[in-house]
């Protein structure tokens, strides 16, 4: 077992060495140290966190510390590449490095102290404030406004989104409310247009917790959150009640807040306008979408090489359309083994879901995955024209601080989900580990 974990972690690092070799040698100017230092740094980081994490929690699964493994190294191999040439950005890369370390250290004292995770679950409600004082902080003296959301926060040196470590916080107490009142939700106890509904006392705290966010999220004029905010709580809703109701009702609440904002933000509308004809204003409106379909349709089916695209002309590349560059280097057929990345990774997240023996487990690994899932649709949906830009991160590729340690502090989680079910497997003689 030991040797089935082992072999996909060895060839996660081996890929991303072999990136950013390819990356040296398509340089112009021969620098061998940057590239190497970059890579041997990550490889170690990365080899020492797995070895920790196996030592820690030897039933959790195996595959998903590769799976990170392999999509971070990837997005660290781009950042790199795609900053090389620019002065200005140069530094993004090292950047990029040091929340890697942060992210590894965040995860690990997410195994060592949360091993019994139900404790987390104990304080659900407590959970709940701090991610409304997370998200609220942004209106504070500390936060600012980047492109028209007012998202982040200042902390000295440091600059962070809050909304990523509230997202964690309200899938937890989302997971926890949601398993005590499962049976009262379930239930109903009144019909209003042939839709069967639970008593208001057992669902005003979800719409308290759901109204508040979406409405905090509004004001920062983040859609990207909006949307992960109120679609996650909705399917994990369903998940625990089995109602359809939740559904309906949910996406139709959606959708009148989505037309109310588009008449009442002016860049809603920019975003719209840009999705529905970027050549109306190819310069500026359109500029960044028809930049994105020009280099995915340029990377072919085989890309133009690693270090020899033109992806870097599209503003913020590194952030927002990360894919469209990955897709111009390595073509359809790198982009499509990126996307099976992130399916396998989802696919192993519902397993962790299905195999934990209580509803709270159940309903905390599955809110992780679908959030981590439908972040990775909707970003991907955007650069590709699928649906308008929202301004989300591709989880663990793209640049930026909060996403790399918001996504390692959900990896813990899973790994601390999965260790207990993986040990009830092995305890119950039903086949062994969760791996």
């Amino acid at each position: 077992m030991a040797q089935r974990a082992t072999i996909p972690m060895i060839l996660a690092l081996l890929v991303t060495t072999l990136g950013f070799v390819t990356v040296l040698l398509a340089q112009e100017q021969q620098q061998a140290s940057p590239p190497l230092i970059y890579g041997g740094a990550y490889a170690g980081m990365m080899a020492a966190l797995y070895l920790a994490v196996r030592l820690w929690l030897p039933h959790a699964d195996a595959l998903l510390m590769p799976l990170m493994t392999l999509l971070t190294g990837v997005g660290l191999i781009m950042i790199y590449r795609l900053t090389l040439s620019d002065e200005s950005e140069a530094g993004l890369a090292t950047t990029q490095v040091v929340w890697i370390l942060a992210g590894s250290l965040a995860l690990l004292l997410v195994v060592f102290l949360f091993r019994n995770y139900h404790r987390l679950l104990d304080y659900k409600y407590l959970l709940a404030l701090v991610a409304f004082i997370l998200i609220g902080s942004t209106f504070t003296p500390l936060g600012y406004e980047v492109n028209g959301a007012r998202l982040w926060v200042s902390i000295g040196p440091v600059n962070f989104q809050p909304s990523e470590f509230a997202r964690i916080a309200l899938i937890v107490f989302f997971a926890g409310y949601l398993a005590e009142k499962r049976d009262v939700l379930a239930a109903t106890s009144r019909t209003f247009m042939g839709i069967q509904f639970p008593s208001i006392k057992y669902f005003g705290p979800v719409a308290l917790v759901w109204g508040i966010s979406v409405g905090l999220l509004t004001f920062e004029r983040d859609l990207g959150s909006s949307l992960l905010f109120f679609a996650v709580p909705l399917l994990m809703i369903y998940i625990a009640t089995g109602r359809a109701a939740y559904i309906l009702v949910g996406s139709l609440l959606f959708a009148a807040g989505a037309y109310v904002s588009y008449f009442l933000f002016s860049h809603v509308r920019v975003r719209v306008a840009a999705w529905v004809d970027p050549w109306a204003d190819p310069d500026l409106q359109g500029f960044q979408i028809l930049q994105s379909l020009f280099s995915i349709s340029d990377g072919g089916l085989t890309g133009t090489g690693l270090g020899e695209g033109y992806a870097g002309r599209i503003p913020e590349v590194h952030t927002d359309f990360i894919f469209s560059a990955i897709a111009n280097e390595l073509g359809l057929l790198g982009a499509t083994a990126l996307l099976l990345t992130f399916l396998i990774f989802v696919y192993r997240g519902m397993k962790i879901a299905l195999l934990s023996g209580d509803d709270a487990s159940k309903l905390l690994a599955g809110g992780l995955t679908a959030m981590f899932a439908i972040q990775t649709l909707v970003i991907i949906g955007g650069v590709t024209k699928a649906i308008p830009l929202t301004g989300i991160t591709l989880p663990f590729v793209s640049y930026g601080g909060s996403s790399v340690v918001g996504n390692f502090i959900l990896v813990g989680l899973l790994l601390v989900v999965s260790e207990r079910a993986g040990r009830r497997a092995r305890e119950e003689g039903s086949g062994g580990r969760a791996a």
